[in-house]
Parts: structure tokens; sequence; C-alpha cells
């Protein structure tokens, strides 16, 4: 399928020296030259992509001086070093051909909280909301606020002095930057803080490295104050990159101000100490409506005159997205109105609600008096509270992604989006940026901080179209024109990177003087070369159509391969799957590895790269997947491609494979990610390729196996030697070590037949279904059966079932079917595909009484409405939920209310139901209303069980690390009768490893009986 070998260049031969030589010197981080940690940090969320010659991650600041020493030695100067931390960056700035420094992967320590002083100081590759998240007790935050906090590094943010929604009231990162800690070529340590214009006279004259560094900066300023002056528009965003305006704060010499936005290319930001502000007490946030995108922007001058904190602004583009996404079901209800096409968001802060209230009261008068004139609003809708106005705002911060997910293969792309001009100018700039791009038939999608003079534009391009990429240039320099004309600059908040091409041009006179900075830190140009100024006038910059993008090299995928995964070819590098946080539930795999290989990114990034080598090769991914083998012969040649591997023959298959092997499959990726990207999707098609050439593990099959053997394991005598065997210490070991399986439950031991009969429950029957009336029907239910809770937890659907007939229902059971979701997660795709096929036309027939089909399990039940959807050439009936069902029958649950004395309990998610059903915590929370119940929900993330993947001995121990990132803690924390949750997975996982048993909420409903 691939070549087994790369061969390596003289640059990477002399790389993977250099590297030997730091490891020889007593590095002690991550030395990383595989092929597959450079593929996945080759892209950023920029339209470019460049091979690095290897991945670093350091773990100190002596890994970094160790680095930076090595690197300024006379042999080693060819090397280049590009610091790099979240990877959010939309222009390429953390791209390169050399080496990347990954702070983010070790390197995120908070180090220092100083309350009562209101700062702190921190390793830079902590993320914004993981410092917000400790700063909270105190009552404090750092307050630059990006739409990529939940993965963006405190490190990322002073490289591009990023800023973000608020910015007019709290202005940049470099605002709040107290002091730096930067590791120069060489290896010192530059002590950077603002100090006196004869403190910094002082450095003059001084033979050591640091202070000739700080004199050049100085003596910079002294000689060019009034070219400074004149040069730089008086704009909120100013200056991304070297910023010569502000060397001179208040009167005093900052170096912090050179190095915010730098971009790696001076040295190493390797800790802060930045300073944190309060958290406002209460906020508010009015979204008000308009029928024209112009509209909303030239009205936000007349907003701004009601004082309000931020002002944001998205189009109907955004909008419509949104209404498609996980996000939606949180804010719908504050977008009602009918035609939108644009929105600007005004938020209000306060200490009080009365000061809060005046302050909305204020600018809602000023809207009813001109709602419907011509140019102002349509409409209004008020936001009250910091919960309810963090969720409009998540709407907001998701813009980026969203953006990503427009269909066909022209995606909204990042070349010319943060553009700043003066706030008044940014109305007639926009409408003639608009012009720009009708001229040439595009799309495009329009959000960002109108409040500030700066809109993030993405125009709509397929960049495998080579036509469609020459646009870039050609729409690039007509807005460099527009930039110019309304007085404002190119690069408003996303820094330079690969667009520093324009900055000779932007600067003139100065530019030379950016190049004696640069040549100060950086006489070699090894630090992120060809970006922001180079070291020397014959050193060019690099330029925007001549750095390779993703577009290119997706050309060389043939459209049969590409379509077979695209699943994984849309990934626009957002970065979302990043999020820091343990109790969301994205990608449980990289939170807890922090490898960017074992995230949707990483895993699409590979999957990319691997398509794209088997299209040099000609291999056609379709022909080879439906390609008949010839029974047993075919594992001849496996057997002979495995023993190469256990010899360790090199095969990049075999990279893309690890990767691969550590996801959960638990979908949160397809719910949260805005791209959709479904990574047990790509991973299934291509498991079902690599063992084609490679053996299965034992347990595959076995795995795979299971729902169809189960229900024979459950007769006498067989459920007795089953269990027995499970439970004995001498299997368990054979297991574990020989068929790759830990800890397998045991079968019920209650009779699934004769527990149903005690109730008097029948199995489905069509012609008993027909004769019921429609109220009737109404009432009624066929459970759709799934392996797992039918046989391992008979108990669990019994009391389900006592549940439902308490509250008035009359439950119906289909005859057991196996569902099939291990064969796909284990990339058994042609089976799958059979019982996909034949359950499809089971579930048809019952569909035709018009008795709703309900499952229990949320990873089985969505099984239905997603895998089925991609296998089955006809519509499959829809398989409810068990909420989804009883949330459309609220009125037969409020008359059966007084059957139950009153409770509260906390629901734990289930990961894939809560990201691929997004109403499912609310659905429940209404179910228990309706019921005089309370239900609170308690976040978690993943519980690291997902299916069979924690009963796999190579993923035990990553299994229960995960547990103990977010479910551990609640459970230790709250009683356990009181926690209830719908997985099987995830009540398994907790039996497992706390010995606690978790309810289902309809268990909980059936033990409040009267």
């Amino acid at each position: 399928m691939l070549p087994r070998i790369h061969s390596i260049t003289d640059t990477q031969q002399s790389y993977l020296a250099f590297l030997k030589t730091v490891e020889e010197h007593g590095f002690t981080g991550d030395l990383c030259p595989d092929y597959a940690n450079r593929t996945v940090l080759a892209t950023d969320n920029s339209i470019y992509q460049v091979l690095p010659q290897a991945v670093v991650y350091p773990k100190t600041t002596e890994d970094i001086q160790l680095l930076a020493h090595l690197a300024a030695s006379d042999e080693w100067q060819h090397i280049v070093l590009s610091p790099r931390g979240g990877g959010t960056g939309t222009n390429g700035q953390s791209l390169t051909d050399g080496l990347v420094v990954d702070l983010s992967r070790h390197m995120n320590q908070i180090l220092e909280i100083n309350a009562e002083e209101g700062w702190v100081r921190v390793q830079t590759g902590v993320v914004k909301d993981q410092l917000n998240q400790a700063l909270k007790p105190f009552g404090l935050f750092f307050a630059p606020e990006l739409s990529t906090s939940n993965r963006a590094t405190i490190g990322g943010m002073i490289n591009t002095d990023a800023s973000g929604q608020g910015s007019v009231s709290y202005g940049k990162t470099r605002d709040h930057v107290l002091e730096l800690s930067t590791v120069v070529l060489g290896g010192d340590i530059l002590e950077s803080k603002p100090i006196s214009k004869q403190q910094a006279e002082a450095l003059y004259g001084n033979t050591d490295r640091l202070s000739q560094i700080q004199a050049t900066v100085n003596d910079i300023y002294q000689r060019c104050e009034a070219d400074i002056k004149a040069k730089f528009p008086p704009l909120n965003r100013c200056l991304t990159g070297y910023d010569l305006a502000h060397i001179y704060d208040d009167g005093q010499f900052n170096m912090n101000n050179v190095l915010c936005g730098s971009e790696g290319t001076l040295g190493f930001i390797v800790e802060a100490k930045l300073n944190v502000i309060k958290i406002p007490k209460m906020s508010a946030l009015v979204n008000v409506f308009y029928d024209s995108f112009e509209s909303s922007m030239r009205d936000a001058q007349t907003l701004m005159s009601a004082m309000p904190t931020s002002i944001e602004t998205i189009d109907s583009t955004v909008l419509g997205l949104a209404k498609d996404d996980i996000i939606w079901h949180t804010v719908s209800k504050y977008f009602s109105g009918d035609a939108i096409e644009g929105i600007n968001l005004v938020e209000y802060t306060g200490e009080s609600e009365e000061e809060l209230l005046a302050k909305v009261t204020s600018l809602t008068q000023l809207l009813q008096d001109q709602t419907g004139q011509p140019g102002k609003n349509t409409g209004f809708s008020v936001a009250i509270g910091n919960e309810e106005v963090k969720q409009i705002w998540a709407m907001r911060k998701k813009a980026v992604g969203l953006l990503g997910n427009a269909s066909g293969e022209k995606r909204p792309v990042p070349f010319v989006e943060d553009t700043a001009v003066p706030p008044e100018n940014l109305a007639d700039f926009i409408m003639e940026f608009r012009a720009v791009l009708d001229r040439e038939n595009l799309r495009y999608g329009m959000f960002g901080h109108v409040d500030a003079g700066v809109l993030h534009v993405r125009p709509a391009l397929d960049l495998k179209d080579e036509k469609q990429f020459h646009l870039v240039r050609k729409i690039t320099e007509d807005v460099v024109e527009l930039v110019r004309k309304y007085n404002g600059i190119l690069w408003g908040e996303h820094g330079k990177g690969v667009r520093s091409e324009f900055a000779p041009e932007f600067f003139g006179d100065l530019y030379p003087e950016l190049q004696n900075l640069k040549r100060a830190f950086d006489p070699f140009n090894q630090l992120n070369p060809g970006k922001i100024a180079t070291s020397h006038g014959d050193i060019p910059l690099l330029k925007i159509d001549e750095v390779t993008t993703r577009g290119e090299l997706d050309r060389t995928i043939t459209l049969k391969n590409w379509t077979q995964f695209a699943d994984g070819m849309y990934c626009n590098g957002n970065g979302a799957c990043f999020n820091y946080d343990p109790y969301d539930a994205m990608c449980p795999s990289f939170k807890l590895t922090q490898d960017r290989r074992q995230s949707p990114k990483g895993r699409a990034s590979l999957i990319r790269e691997w398509l794209r080598l088997l299209g040099e090769q000609q291999v056609d991914t379709q022909a080879l997947s439906g390609k008949k083998r010839i029974p047993l012969l075919h594992f001849i040649p496996r057997t002979f491609n495995t023993l190469r591997k256990r010899r360790g023959e090199y095969d990049f298959n075999h990279e893309v494979a690890d990767s691969m092997s550590t996801c959960l499959s638990c979908k949160s990726c397809t719910g949260q990610c805005p791209i959709k990207v479904d990574v047990p999707e790509f991973r299934a098609r291509f498991l079902q390729l690599y063992y084609m050439r490679y053996l299965r593990p034992l347990k595959d099959y076995f795995i795979g196996m299971l729902e169809f053997i189960i229900p024979m394991l459950t007769l006498a005598p067989f459920k007795a030697i089953y269990n027995f065997m499970m439970a004995n210490s001498l299997m368990k070991k054979f297991l574990a070590n020989v068929a790759g399986m830990v800890d397998s439950p045991l079968i019920s031991k209650l009779n699934f037949n004769s527990e149903l009969k005690k109730r008097n429950v029948h199995y489905a029957s069509v012609h008993q279904l027909n004769k019921l009336s429609d109220e009737e029907k109404r009432r009624s239910l066929i459970l759709v059966q799934d392996a797992f809770t039918s046989f391992f937890e008979t108990p669990v659907v019994m009391e389900v079932i006592d549940s439902l007939q308490l509250l008035g229902f009359k439950v119906w059971v289909m005859p057991y079917s196996a569902n099939g979701k291990p064969l796909h997660i284990h990339g058994f795709l042609p089976l799958f595909k059979w019982v996909a096929n034949r359950n499809q036309k089971k579930l048809k027939h019952m569909a035709r009484t018009n008795v709703s089909l309900v499952g229990l399990d949320p990873a089985m039940t969505l099984t239905y409405r997603a895998e089925y959807a991609k296998y089955v050439s006809e519509q499959v009936p829809d398989v409810l939920l068990m909420q989804e069902f009883l949330v459309k029958r609220l009125d037969i649950l409020s008359e059966n209310a007084d059957k139950l004395k009153p409770g509260s309990a906390k629901l734990l998610g289930h990961c894939t139901e809560k990201t691929n059903a997004p109403a499912a915590i609310s659905d429940w929370q209404s179910v228990f209303s309706a019921l005089n119940q309370e239900l609170a929900h308690q976040p978690v993330g993943c519980c690291g069980m997902a299916g069979t993947f924690g009963h796999e001995t190579r993923n035990r121990e990553n299994s229960e690390n995960i547990f103990n990132l977010s479910w551990r803690k609640v459970l230790q924390d709250e009683p356990a009768e009181t926690l209830l949750t719908t997985g099987y997975s995830c009540r398994s996982q907790v039996k497992r490893l706390e010995n606690k048993i978790l309810l289902h909420p309809l268990q909980f409903l059936l033990q409040q009986k009267q």
C-alpha cells in the first residue's frame, strides 16, 4: 500500500545529527523526527502546509537554552527553529521547514498567582481558558478574549499580540504583559519589563549581548521617533510585529512591546508575568437584528454611543451555519426573527444588577425608537446573566470553524481576514471589500469586532483548483489597496506570518530598522525566518503564493480516494479538538496524552498524507476495499508483512495505525468539530485496508462477533460456563495476554425472556400493533434491543420497562438483532454493511405500524442514524433516544406525576449522546420537570470506556487515566445514588473503577415511586 522507507535527504540527515547532539548534551524533552509528528505539525489554521524536519517538545527552560546555545554555534548555524504553541495561527506563523519547538505539551504550568496584587506568572504553554479557570476562584481573569481561547496558549497570544472580542475595553495582550523571560539565540535569558529612559540609555556601551540587543532597540526609537509617529495610524489594533510605535509607553522603555507580536522571530518566550483583572459580576447581551449586513455595520457607530463593553458583528452566513451545529440548541431562543441578514451583539458588564439593567435599558429604549427605520434594526433580544451571555459568545467563538463547514468544495479560507481600519471607515471599506469578492463571484462569511474596525472576511475558494488559487494574490493585492485607501493595516489581529511579504511596502523607510532589530536578536536568520523581517537586505521574505498550500498537496489525491475518506478531508486546522477542558467531551485521547497525533486534526492530517502517498503509487482505495480475497490464502502475505512489522521494518501505515489505535470512537469530534470531521468513520475505512495487509489481533474477531454469539451464550449451561471462565483468574490472565481483553463483563443472571413474561411484555408483532388505536400507539413504544444492556444489564432493562409502565406506557420489545457497531469500529465494513441493510429492513417493517422505535443505549441507538445512513441505500427509520420519545409526551408524564415523590439528581452526560444529540440533556430535564423532579447537568468529559475500548488490554491504563480526568472526582465528591447516566459504557466503567452503581434516569424515577 505504501513505500516502507522514506528516503532521507541531506537536509534531514543534518537535522538528525543536530538532534543527536542535543540529546547527547542532556535534553530532557521529546525529540520527534518521525514522519507522523512532522506531518501533523505541518499545518496550522492557515491555508499553508510546510513539512518540518522534526518536532521537539522541551520540558524545561534549560532544554530551550540548550537548543538556542547549540544552534548559535558555528557548526549549526544552518539550523532553523520555530516556536509553536496552540497552532491556531491563520497566517502560517509557526510553520517551518526547519525544527518546530512546541512548548504546549510540557511547559504548561501556572507558576504563581498573586491575587492581592493582581498578577500571575505562567509558563507560556498554558492555555488561556486553563489560566482563567485557575483564576476564577479568586474572582479574576486574563482579559484578551479569543475565539480559540480553549486551545490558544499564552505564548501564542504574546507572539501574535492577540486581542479579540472586547479589545476596545480590555486592550491587546501587550496591555496585560508585565514581564517576560525570553531565551535568545545563544541561550541567554532576556528578562524584560518597563524601565526608565535613563536605565535604557545606560545599556549603551555594555558588551554583553542582552544589553546590546536592548540598546539597538532603543537607538532605533531615538533616531526614528518622528517617522514612527507619522507612519502608524492611531488604531485600537495598532500593529502586530515589532511594534515600533510602543517601544516607549508612558515615558518608559518597554521591550515587552517589541516581543509581543514578534511571532517567534526574536526568541523563545518561556515565562510571562501578566496582570489580571476582576471578573465583572454581571453581564448582558443585546442581540440586534438587521435586514442587511451593511445596516448592521453602519448602525454600530450609533450603538457605540450607548457605551457598551464591546460590539461584535456576524452575518447571515455564519448564523445559517450555526443553525446546523450542536451550538444552536443553546442560543436559538435569542434569534427567532425572520430574514436576519446581520446581527450586532452588544455586551454590557456591571458590578450590580441595577447598574447593568440601567445600561441595557438605555440601549433598548434607543433601539425601540429606531426599530423599522431605514438602515436601523428590525428587532432585538436580550440575554441577562453570565451563563446566558456565555452561550451566545460560544456561538460567536465558533464562527471561525463554522465557516469551514460550508457545503461543496469551495470553503471559506483565511488569507485577507483581519484587516483593521478606523471604525468610522469600516462600513465603506467592507462594502468595497465585498465588491471585490462579488466581482469574482465568490461566496464569503463575515464576522468580527466592529467596535475596533476589524472584520474577519473569508472568501470561499477550492484551493485544489489552481485557477482559484491564483485568486489569493489577486484578491490580497486589491485588499491591500483598500486598506491603504481607508488608512488601515493589513494585519489587525492575527499576525503577519506568510503575509509579511507586504511589510516592506507598509513600513517604507522604517523597514530597514526592523531588519536591524531582527539582526540584533537573530544575526543568522535562524528563528522562524521569512516572517516580519529578515536579518539582511538580500534575504527575501516569504511570499503568499510561493509557500506550499494544503490545496496544492490535496490536488494529488485522486477523486475516488478523496471521496471515500471525505469525513476527514475538510479539516481546516481550526483546532477545536485541542480543547484543554477535561470536563468537555471533545477528544479524550488528546486530552490525556497532549499528543497532537492523537487528535481529530492529527488523525485527519495523517489520513490526508496517507492518501497523498497512495496517490503517488496510483492506488485506488475504493477498488482495494472491494477486492475479493481467496479464503485462507490471504493470510499468507499478511503473515509475512506482520513478521516484517515485528522486526521493526518502517512503514508509514504503522504510524497512521498507531494514531488511530487510541481513538475511542466516542464520536465527540463528529458532534463538536465545526467541520464535522468524523474520525470513527475514516478510522474504520483505514482499518479495513490496513488489515488487508497485516494480521488482525484476535480481540478484534472476538469483539466483532460478540453481538452475534451472545444470544447463544445466555442459554444454560453456556451462561454458567462463560461467566465462570470470565471470572477465573487464569482465564483472565490468558485473555489479557493472548486475546487482548481485560475485565470482560459477566452475562446477567436474569433470564431476559422470563423477566418479560413477568411484566406481561411481548415481543413486537406488526399484526398486533396494527390493531392499536392512534392513542394507544402514542402511548406505546417498541424497545429496540442492544446486546450490552439486554444481556449484560438485564436488571437495568427490566427496571426501565417497569418505570415506563408506571408512567403510563405500553412497552413492546423488538426481537434481538445485532446492531453491528463493534464491526464498524474495528473496520469489518463489508459485514457491517450487510448487518445494517438487514436491520434497515427489519426496522422499516416495524416502523410501518407508526409505533415509535426507541433505543436504550445512546451509542448503539445513534448508530442507526449515523453509521447506517452511510452504508444503507434506503432511508433508515427513526430510532429515538429514550428522552426524545418521552419529551414528545410530556402530557402523559404530567398525568402520572402524582405517582412519584419529589426527588433531585444529577445527570452525567454520555459523550456520544450529548455531542451528537445536543438536546439530550435538556430533554431529560424537561422529562424530569414534568414529573416534579429536579435534574441538574453535571459536566464531565469521557468516562474512558467507550464501548469495548476500555476492555482492550492495550487501552486499560489509558481508559482509567481518562476516567481520572473528570469522572473520578465527581464520583468521589457526590453520592452515587443521586448521579445518573444513560450509557452502558459509563455505568460499566464506574462499577469497574469505583465499585459504585449509577442508575439510568428511568431507574431513578422508578425509585421515586410513591
